[in-house]
């Protein structure tokens, strides 16, 4: 008996509902500018990328399924996003080059994959795949924007809604796989009930 074949419309449907979550990246951006501006020295990229990330955890939260708890995952996505903005801004000199960018994503990335992979549930299989596909995914994610024409020189906390959706797309698969969706059974069906005469 074949029981895989719910599997599809299922993956399909969490796959998109996550990919239409990339919406919350210029949401992020929005407030993480006007948190701390520009990203030009430390505090500013500590302080946005705090509140970007905040933003942003709450935005996968919403598009997961259930499958992250809001508790663990927004502070550790805001946690990390501040420390990896800081320490990526800060290597590159606030820079806003392609090369520049993505090397500023890649270590944003090491940050912030460390900090959501242990926010992830206990039963995620091979969690450390998360941690090491999101310094690549996000070095990604600028890429793609700055070769998109997004004006990168206004130094954001980060990417634009063409890195956005890549990144959510392909960080989309690599969730199922790792935390696939599991519908809630519904309640047991109930039998009906048979009154005798004595």
């Amino acid at each position: 008996m074949n029981v895989t074949a719910p599997s599809q419309p299922i993956f399909l449907r969490t796959w998109l509902l996550w990919t239409v979550g990339f919406l919350a990246f210029p949401i992020a951006g929005i407030a993480g500018d006007l948190a701390a501006g520009r990203v030009n020295d430390p505090l500013a990229a500590l302080l946005g990328g705090v509140v970007t990330g905040a933003v942003l955890g709450t935005g996968q939260v919403l598009v997961s399924r259930r499958r992250l708890d809001p508790r663990r995952w927004i502070p550790a996505t805001a946690i990390g996003m501040g420390l990896g903005l800081l320490l990526g801004a800060v290597v590159v000199d606030y820079g806003t080059s392609l090369g520049e960018l993505a090397l500023m994503g890649f270590l944003t990335g090491i940050v912030l994959g460390a900090a959501q992979t242990l926010a992830l549930p206990a039963q995620t299989h091979r969690r450390w795949a998360w941690a090491a596909a999101l310094p690549f995914l996000w070095a990604l994610g600028w890429t793609v924007t700055t070769l998109g024409g997004i004006s990168v020189e206004n130094q954001f906390t980060i990417y634009g809604a063409y890195g956005a959706i890549t990144f959510s797309a392909l960080s989309g698969v690599l969730l199922h796989y790792l935390l696939p969706y599991r519908a809630e059974a519904g309640p047991a069906p109930t039998q009906p009930r048979i009154e005798t005469k004595a």
